[in-house]
């Protein structure tokens, strides 16, 4: 009986189908932009198909069966295109804070998980949005004008009062309050609490965030009389459309100047245009608009004390490989990922 089970060892065994055997198991494909400098080297160890991509162009056809897309800069045709075309897909890691361009391109969140970069870009939004005060504080904006003109600005300098009231010339004592009150806003607050700003935050629910008073938008009425500096860090959505509306913009004093490095929407631009050439407040310093670019007959070009910055304050996700891997580990594991919409 021993020697039966050695020789009977050795036959190969035999499966049989009544139908077509299995395919083998593939790995899920992952299609990443060439709009950056994406590491995907980092990818590896993991059991995905790694593919690059151009985001201006229709995804080729052999890559249609992809399951995750990442995206950064695609065009609208790109991500209309990818849209209709990637029937596989089921998940999409953006790299913008906001993922409004997928959104808008068709992609059905119901079937498709959509994962925004939040906080990949709080530090440069942030430290772009200091600057954005500084100008506007220290004038810089006004030296600068003076400088294309061959003129010594002697207006700007020499013996000046210190921190005189009604008027936004130092952050320090300075009432800021930030509107939006998320990731940005809690690497904005120490920096400018540092320089002797007196912060607020404003956002849906009240609470203390990390030693800062954050109020509720109700609560706007009260605030914005006493504010110095406003800025915006909202969202682009329907609820945040023209939020910054003609009341609210008339109740900031005078010399209350606003910036705003979250969504254009987000301001009634008309409302501000007419408050800024009206000196009802001391200015704006705007790094986003509703239609970019700003169109060329835009009142905004022209306003007093008004600083435009295109769009400049994030456009550089940092180390977005380590939140795609993060998130893919997720995905692979069939767990839940991190900044899902």
């Amino acid at each position: 009986m021993h020697r039966l089970r050695q020789i009977t060892s050795h036959i190969p065994r035999k499966t049989f189908y009544t139908t077509s055997p299995p395919p083998p198991p593939t790995m899920p494909k992952l299609l990443y932009p060439t709009s950056l400098a994406f590491d995907s080297a980092l990818l590896e160890g993991y059991s995905v198909d790694l593919v690059s991509y151009d985001v201006k162009s229709p995804i080729p056809e052999e890559h249609t069966d992809a399951q995750v897309l990442i995206t950064w800069t695609n065009s609208a045709d790109n991500l209309k295109d990818a849209a209709k075309r990637l029937t596989s897909l089921k998940w999409i890691q953006s790299l913008a804070a906001g993922p409004n361009d997928v959104l808008s391109a068709g992609f059905d969140p119901a079937k498709i998980t959509i994962t925004t970069g939040s906080g990949l870009h709080d530090h440069t939004v942030a430290e772009h949005a200091l600057g954005l005060l500084l100008n506007a504080a220290r004038r810089f904006y006004l030296m600068r004008d003076a400088q294309s003109e061959g003129r010594w600005p002697g207006e700007l300098g020499g013996p000046q009062p210190d921190r005189p009231q009604g008027a936004f010339t130092t952050l320090q004592d300075a009432n800021v309050v930030i509107w939006g009150y998320g990731n940005i806003a809690k690497t904005l607050s120490p920096w400018l609490t540092a320089l002797g700003a007196k912060v607020k935050g404003v956002a849906r629910s009240k609470g203390v965030r990390e030693g800062v008073e954050v109020y509720a938008e109700d609560d706007l009425k009260d605030i914005l009389p006493q504010t110095d500096a406003l800025v915006m860090i909202l969202p682009g959505d329907e609820s945040t459309k023209n939020a910054l509306n003609r009341e609210r913009l008339a109740l900031l004093p005078k010399h209350a100047w606003l910036v705003n490095v979250g969504r254009g929407t987000s301001v009634d631009e008309d409302a501000l245009a007419d408050a800024l050439e009206q000196g009802a407040i001391g200015g704006a310093a705007l790094d986003v608009f509703a239609t970019e670019p700003y169109p060329a007959g835009g009142r905004l070009w022209k306003t007093p004390n008004t600083i435009v910055s295109p769009h400049a304050a994030g456009g550089r996700p940092q180390d977005p490989e380590k939140l795609v891997a993060w998130n893919l580990r997720k995905f692979l594991a069939g767990q839940e990922l991190k900044n899902v919409i």
